[in-house]
């Protein structure tokens, strides 16, 4: 069935995202009277595809995750989008953009990454190679190496920004880097801590006694002031007033970079925390927080922009998505298919892109997991394609190697 739904383990530990820009833009988008961003969120963990964007009118829908399914008429309806899908409640802003065509997404999508770890899905998700381990440089940085190629941009004087305190491989490469570091980074989470702990206990004893006795410290040390933007809102579940404000911090420097007129014009943002095996909550819990926080930094993104919001791509991907249904202790595990947002005003949007591959139990990747349709690649090719003019053979032998194949998604950007 078919649907075109019209309207290193160490760098872990120091920091929790990151923005890589290139300051200069393809001098046949000036000639053009164009002045084109793109900017790529990485969300870390492997985001529920279908706790984030509902197939409402897929009839195996509530018979998969019963009262845990989104539905339009629930305790806290989902947003329609079209007559199949639906938007979790915490995006108003996305599903603002949405409706004024300023968004799209595209379902039941990912990687060729076909494992469930996290470490490889990144590394094929931020490589653009197939395989994980293949390569040491990203994706986006050879296709703005691609660029520089071609003649369309000079390198001279040009320079990358970073925001955060880790280099993600998708911009790894040829390209310089610089960094900005937002003034406070996120604390990891208690089960992240657990996680990191357990996982150097078995493979660097030193690195686990010296993180285990930091975490001892961290425990002892003061609260956050009054004045901290960082604290805790009483308003809000422990932990997520930080988390938004994180975010909204990070999105919005990325803004303000990208829309300066001798400012960068591509770059990549990384948030970790979307590892919601426990108590994920789409409605009202884990998930719905995190995507609350994610729509307020979509927000901050398009204020900051200002008037080049209307030449802008944001595009936000994950590695992976996670199980159809819901596991034991309310949350997903690991999986496959997912989504990957589209927002800006350049954006051809209102619609949901997807040959849906329904829910039954024969319908589901290995019998757990919503089953890949669309190549995530072909997405980031056509974005690529559309925004900055990269050839379709660069796109296949350079940016993403050895995927001719896959032919770049036409049409998302208006």
């Amino acid at each position: 069935m078919s649907f075109l739904h019209l309207p290193s383990r160490r760098e872990m530990l120091i920091g929790s995202g990151a923005l890589f820009a290139w300051t200069q833009m393809p001098k046949l988008a000036r000639a053009e009277g164009r002045d084109p961003r793109l900017l790529v969120i990485v969300l870390r963990g492997a985001l529920d595809g279908l706790g984030a964007v509902a197939p409402v009118g897929d009839p195996d829908w509530i018979g998969l995750r019963g009262d845990r399914a989104l539905v339009l008429d629930g305790k806290t309806p989902a947003l329609p989008l079209d007559a199949f899908f639906a938007l979790n409640p915490a995006m108003p802003n996305l599903h603002r953009l949405y409706k004024a065509q300023q968004a799209s997404i595209v379902h039941a999508t990912a990687t060729p990454y076909r494992e469930r770890s996290h470490f490889d899905g990144q590394d094929v998700l931020e490589s653009g190679v197939a395989r994980p381990g293949a390569i040491d440089t990203g994706w986006l940085n050879r296709a703005l190496m691609a660029l520089a190629s071609d003649g369309q941009v000079d390198l001279r004087g040009s320079r990358a920004l970073g925001v955060g305190a880790v280099t993600p491989l998708v911009v790894r490469g040829q390209a310089p880097v610089m960094s900005w570091i937002p003034q406070k980074l996120l604390p990891a989470s208690d089960d992240t801590r657990a996680r990191l702990l357990d996982l150097y206990q078995h493979t660097d004893p030193k690195l686990a006694t010296a993180l285990e006795a930091r975490i001892r410290l961290a425990a002892l040390g003061p609260t956050a002031g009054p004045d901290d933007p960082f604290a805790d809102n009483p308003a809000l579940p422990p932990g997520i007033a930080r988390i938004r404000a994180y975010v909204a911090e990070v999105a919005g420097t990325a803004a303000r970079f990208l829309a300066k007129p001798d400012g960068p014009r591509v770059g990549a943002a990384g948030f970790v925390g979307w590892d919601t095996h426990i108590n994920e909550g789409a409605a009202a819990g884990q998930l719905a927080n995190l995507l609350g926080a994610l729509d307020g930094a979509l927000a901050a993104i398009e204020t900051n922009m200002g008037e080049a919001w209307h030449e802008t791509v944001v595009a936000v991907i994950t590695e992976f998505g996670r199980t159809a249904r819901i596991n034991g202790t309310d949350g997903t595990d690991h999986g496959t298919g997912t989504i990957a947002l589209l927002a800006g005003g350049a954006v051809k949007g209102g619609r949901v892109i997807s040959d849906w591959p329904g829910l039954k139990p024969n319908n589901l990747y290995q019998g757990r997991d919503l089953a890949p349709t669309t190549d995530l690649r072909a997405v980031m090719k056509g974005l690529l394609k559309d925004q900055f003019g990269l050839a379709e053979r660069v796109l296949a032998e350079s940016v993403f190697p050895d995927s001719a194949p896959v032919k770049p998604m036409r049409g998302l950007v208006g």
